[in-house]
């Protein structure tokens, strides 16, 4: 299980992710130090890990699908886990799924092994004893997915650019799950890092 030291800024390498606990009142700051890189973010109750952060929740209660600067992220019972402190980007997705070894047969017609944000939050999480199954619709940080009238979508470059970051202040403990995307439609084709940082209250 990595060691993650709050107030110092760590760095996630390119399609791998990481997992570590984020307490009530402290903040994760994740940035995207090159630009174009998604981060797939996951969060269960570090007392009942089948309390996850969902999708669904978050969506019906802000009454959008694009959720920013104010929002707050629901957990499965309802129950606030994250909140959006500051935001450079304002697109996020919170649609689709973490890319998995499935997606790449099916979508990118991949044969062989090929890493993916599912993946790499399942060999991240096992030691905090989080089953697979358990792993939702990820809060894709920087994913910039459009929605057309007819209810297709469209993965489009994501617009962070170098530096840009998003700011989540945790509403109760928290384990998290965080990757640096390994899609290539999702970050415009080159495979980046992403960096982050757990800022604890008074810092």
């Amino acid at each position: 299980m990595e060691r993650i030291i709050a107030n110092q800024r760590s760095r996630i390498a390119p399609q791998t992710g990481t997992a570590f606990l984020l307490l009530a009142g402290q903040k994760l700051h994740v940035i995207d130090p090159l630009g174009e890189q998604v981060s797939d973010l996951i969060a269960f109750a570090r007392d009942e890990p089948q309390e996850w952060l969902s999708s669904g929740r978050s969506i019906d209660y802000a009454n959008t699908i694009y959720l920013s600067t104010g929002s707050i992220l629901y957990s499965n019972r309802s129950r606030p886990m994250l909140t959006i402190e500051a935001d450079d980007v304002g697109r996020h997705d919170f649609l689709l799924t973490p890319c998995s070894p499935e997606t790449f047969q099916i979508i990118y017609r991949h044969q062989g092994h090929h890493p993916s944000c599912f993946e790499n939050l399942v060999n991240a999480l096992t030691p905090f004893g989080i089953d697979p199954d358990w792993i939702p619709t990820t809060f894709n940080i920087f994913m910039n997915v459009d929605l057309d009238a007819h209810g297709e979508l469209t993965i489009r470059p994501p617009r962070s650019l170098p530096g840009d970051s998003i700011l989540l202040r945790a509403e109760t403990d928290l384990i998290i799950g965080l990757t640096a995307c390994s899609a290539e439609m999702s970050n415009n084709y080159r495979f980046k890092p992403i960096d982050f940082e757990i800022i604890s209250p008074g810092c």
